[in-house]
C-alpha cells in the first residue's frame, strides 16, 4: 500500500472511531433522559425557574473579596454547565449564563445525598439552574455554594471539546447555536450589533429623522440592476418580488410631507455569495428634504466618527491589520480620482473614441461605444478603487450610471453622487435625489429597454407610480444608502459578512 493510501486509510479509521464514540455518548445521554423520565423527573416538563441572579453582576459586586470570605448572600442562577470537576464528596462545575461564567461549589452534605448523585449524572451542556450562597474559594476564585442543583433542560448532543470538534469555518456557520454556546467571543459581536443599531437609531433619532416601514413584497420587478427573489401571491395570482432596496418607497414619503425618514431594512439580491455579499442582508436608506448630496456627506463622515468615538472608544480603529482613521476623510471627484491612481485625464477627452482609445492604451475593457462617461467610470474600477484604504467620498459620477441623481447644473454629463470607501470596499451609496419627473420617465423608460435589449425575457417595469408621484413634486432631497452589515464588520473587525450574521444563507449540504 503507497503511503497516501496508508494515510488516508488511518484517516478513515480514526474518522469511524470519532463517530462511533460519539454515538456512544450520544446513546448514553439519552438512556440518562429515558431513566429520569420513568423515574418521574422529567426535565423537559419543567416550565419555569426563579432566576435572579447573573454570572457577571455577581462578580463586579464583590470582586473586594479576600480569599475564603463569605458573604452570606443568597442567588438563583440558571444557565448551562459547561465544565464539572467530581471529586468525592465535593464536586465543582461552571455554569455559563448571558452574562458570563461563574464557578459552582456543591457538596454531598449541603444538598442531600440524592440531589448530589443527580448532579454527578449531569452532562457537560446541560441546563441547570442553582440556588446557593456567593463566597470566594481558597485559590481566590469568586463562587457560589450550592444549596440545590436542578436540572432544568437535558443536552441530548455533546458539546464539542473547545470547539475541537467544529473548527471548520462553515460549520460554525451552519451551526450557529453551537458555535455560540462555546465561544463567547461571537456573541459579543452580536451584542456590538446591537449596540450600532441602536447608536445610528438615537442619532438619527436625535436629528429630527423618523423611522418608517415599507413594503417587502412588490407587485413589479423596478429597472435596478440588482436581480430580485421572485414569489408568487396565490390570492392575487401574481408574481410578486423581494425588494432590492427601499429608495422608491421613502422618497413618496417625502413627497407625502416627511420632511426626513430612514428605514432600517432588510434587502434581499438573488446574487452572488463572498465575503462581503449576503443574498439577504440589512440597509439604512434615509432622506431628507431641502438638502443636497454635500449636506448628506457631512451626516455620513459625522455619523462615522459618532460611531467610531462611541463603540470603539476611538476615531482610530484596527480593522485586518490595518489602522483606519475615521477622523480623516478625503474628497475627491471620479474625474480626480482616476487623473490621482490613473494618470488620465477625463477632461483630455474630447470625444467618446477619444475616451475609448484611451482606454485601450491603458488596458481597461469598456463595451464597444461606451461614452466617456461610461469610460471613466471602468478606470475608475480598474485603477482606484484597491487605494481607498482610508475614508474617502468619491462624488460626482457620470450620468450613465446614474439614473437616479440630479444633474449637476454646471456640467450635465455628471450627477450629485457620491460613493464612499474605506478599506477599498464601497459602503454607501448617495444622491441628491432626480426630482425631475419628466428626466426621470426617459432614464427608467431608457434603463428598462437597455435590459430588454440585452435579454427579450427580462421582467423589469418601469414603475410609473413613482413617477406620478413625483409629477406632485419631491422636494430638493438628498438620499443616502448603506450597508448595516459591512459597516458592523468594519467596527468589530470581522473578515467576512458571515461573521456579522447570526444566520448567513449557506449552500445545504444535502439537496
Amino acid at each position: 500500500m503507497e503511503p497516501n493510501e496508508v494515510k488516508n486509510k488511518a484517516a478513515e479509521v480514526a474518522e469511524e472511531l470519532t463517530e462511533k464514540a460519539y454515538n456512544e455518548l450520544v446513546t448514553v445521554r439519552r438512556d440518562k433522559l429515558k431513566c429520569l423520565q420513568e423515574a418521574g423527573c422529567d426535565p423537559f416538563q419543567r416550565t419555569k425557574y426563579p432566576q435572579d441572579s447573573y454570572a457577571a453582576d455577581i462578580k463586579a459586586e464583590f470582586a473586594h473579596l479576600e480569599p475564603e470570605q463569605e458573604t452570606g448572600k443568597a442567588v438563583c442562577l440558571a444557565g448551562r454547565m459547561m465544565s464539572k470537576r467530581v471529586m468525592g464528596k465535593a464536586s465543582f462545575a461552571d455554569l455559563r449564563d448571558h452574562s458570563g461564567d461563574i464557578q459552582l461549589y456543591v457538596r454531598r452534605d449541603v444538598v442531600g445525598e440524592e440531589e448530589y448523585a443527580a448532579f454527578k449524572k449531569c452532562d457537560i451542556g446541560d441546563v441547570i439552574g442553582v440556588k446557593g450562597e456567593v463566597f470566594r474559594t481558597k485559590m481566590g476564585e469568586i463562587s457560589v455554594r450550592c444549596t440545590e442543583v436542578l436540572l432544568l433542560a437535558k443536552s441530548l448532543l455533546p458539546l464539542p471539546e473547545k470547539f475541537h470538534g467544529l473548527k471548520d469555518q462553515e460549520m460554525r456557520y451552519r451551526q450557529r447555536y453551537v458555535d455560540l454556546i462555546v465561544n463567547p467571543e461571537v456573541k459579543d459581536t452580536f451584542v456590538r450589533r446591537s449596540q450600532i443599531l441602536r447608536e445610528i437609531r438615537d442619532y438619527l433619532d436625535g436629528r429630527g429623522f423618523l423611522e418608517v416601514d415599507t413594503p417587502i413584497l412588490l407587485p413589479l420587478e423596478i429597472g435596478a440592476a440588482a436581480r430580485p427573489f421572485v414569489t408568487h401571491h396565490n390570492t392575487l395570482d401574481i408574481d410578486m418580488y423581494l425588494r432590492v432596496e427601499t429608495e422608491l418607497a421613502l422618497k413618496r414619503l417625502i413627497v407625502g410631507g416627511f420632511d426626513r425618514v430612514y428605514e432600517v431594512g432588510r434587502i434581499f439580491r438573488n446574487e452572488g455569495m463572498d465575503t462581503r455579499h449576503n443574498p439577504e442582508f440589512t440597509s439604512i436608506e434615509l432622506y431628507q428634504a431641502y438638502t443636497d448630496y454635500k449636506g448628506i456627506m457631512d451626516l455620513v463622515e459625522d455619523l462615522y466618527k459618532h460611531l467610531a468615538q462611541t463603540v470603539c472608544g476611538s476615531l482610530v480603529i484596527p480593522y485586518q491589520g490595518k489602522q483606519i482613521d475615521m477622523g480623516h476623510w478625503e474628497r475627491l471627484t471620479m474625474a480626480e480620482a482616476v487623473k490621482k491612481y490613473a494618470g488620465v485625464d477625463y477632461y483630455a477627452w474630447e470625444s467618446d473614441e477619444a475616451a475609448r482609445a484611451a482606454a485601450k492604451e491603458h488596458h481597461v475593457e469598456v463595451p464597444a461605444g461606451a461614452t466617456r462617461g461610461a469610460v471613466l467610470v471602468e478606470f475608475f474600477d480598474a485603477y482606484v478603487e484597491e487605494h481607498l484604504i482610508q475614508p474617502t467620498f468619491i462624488y460626482d459620477y457620470p450620468v450613465e450610471n446614474s439614473p437616479l441623481a440630479k444633474r449637476k447644473a454646471d456640467d450635465p454629463a455628471f450627477t450629485e453622487r457620491f460613493e464612499y470607501f474605506i478599506n477599498a470596499t464601497e459602503f454607501g451609496n448617495a444622491f441628491s435625489e432626480l426630482n425631475d419627473p419628466i428626466d426621470q420617465k426617459e432614464r427608467f423608460e431608457r434603463q428598462v429597454a437597455a435590459r430588454k435589449a440585452a435579454n427579450p425575457a427580462d421582467t423589469c417595469q418601469v414603475d410609473y407610480d413613482y413617477v406620478n408621484a413625483l409629477e406632485y413634486g419631491l422636494p430638493p432631497t438628498g438620499g443616502l444608502g448603506f450597508g448595516v452589515d459591512r459597516l458592523i464588520m468594519l467596527l468589530t473587525d470581522s473578515a467576512s459578512i458571515r461573521d456579522v450574521l447570526l444566520f448567513p444563507t449557506m449552500k445545504p449540504l444535502d439537496k
